[in-house]
């Protein structure tokens, strides 16, 4: 069945977005050529996030090194690194009242540092015009340089995360270059540093009950506390396909124990995506 047939469960669909924080957003940050990761991974929690003053950024431009199975973002060679943006994106923070904002990116394995610089210098103009405004980054691997995610934490976001996606098995098939083990590495870095580390993963892909259990211990042993479950959902026939759409009840067992192996905070239910509640989160 393809993705244009398939019917979605009753419990993954939701109302269209709308309001006014939802088309003052939208219409500022494409006036400012801004990108969110709302509208560039089609999150189907923007309407609430956003009418709750809480937007996920993506910097760095739209166009990534990397080529992963399940993402939406485009795989191109990147454009030069817009020196301007941070100034927007502040500036868009500001207008709007954004009281918590998620960063991301695209993959830039192009550029020496990853944009590692450019990550920092973002955090840091944010933080000087919008000085009460929460910080959550939500980064790439930078292939586990510690001196590269040093200066992510150097900047001081609130959190640092930075996604497993898949449990172990299936990190190859889904993601492109990036390392299971690798990314326990980045979280242990975070969790080094003393910020709020996080991760998220999907299901759905044809994972086992047993790897995702797994996928929670390992996590935990990297020093994560916070942890995101959603269901994958395929962007376009030629991406991975789902292989099951998880059962409500199934998001709230592995809630139920994660939170029992010690993570501070689970988000955990079909539409949950990496930055749902992230205002949450900065309390881990």
């Amino acid at each position: 069945m393809t993705i244009a047939t398939r019917r979605l469960p009753s419990w993954m669909k939701t109302p269209l977005p709308s309001g006014k924080e939802y088309i003052s957003l939208k219409n500022l940050a494409s006036a400012q050529k801004l990108n969110t990761i709302c509208v560039s991974g089609n999150c189907p929690n923007k309407a609430e996030c956003w009418g709750a003053s809480t937007a996920s950024f993506m910097i760095l431009g739209e166009k990534c090194t990397r080529n992963c199975r399940f993402c939406d973002v485009k795989n191109m060679i990147p454009d030069p690194v817009d020196m301007d943006e941070p100034q927007r994106l502040t500036e868009t923070i500001r207008a709007l009242g954004i009281k918590h904002c998620v960063i991301t990116s695209v993959t830039r394995d192009d550029l020496e540092d990853g944009g590692a610089a450019f990550w920092a210098l973002t955090i840091q103009t944010i933080r000087k015009m919008n000085p009460g405004v929460t910080i959550e980054t939500l980064i790439p691997d930078f292939h586990a340089r510690a001196e590269l995610i040093g200066k992510v934490v150097d900047a001081a976001p609130e959190v640092i995360s930075h996604n497993m996606e898949t449990v172990r098995r299936l990190t190859p098939k889904v993601r492109d270059i990036a390392r299971y083990d690798r990314s326990l590495k980045v979280i242990e870095i975070i969790a080094s540093s003393g910020i709020v580390p996080k991760s998220g993963i999907m299901v759905g892909l044809g994972e086992t009950e047993a790897e995702v259990l797994e996928t929670m211990d390992d996590l935990l042993a990297a020093g994560c506390r916070v942890l995101t479950i959603g269901q994958y959902l395929q962007p376009s026939p030629h991406h991975l396909k789902i292989e099951e759409y998880v059962q409500p009840e199934i998001f709230i067992k592995y809630r139920e124990a994660a939170l029992a192996k010690g993570f501070s905070m689970v988000e955990s239910s079909p539409l949950v995506r990496s930055s749902y509640h992230a205002e949450r989160h900065i309390h881990a």
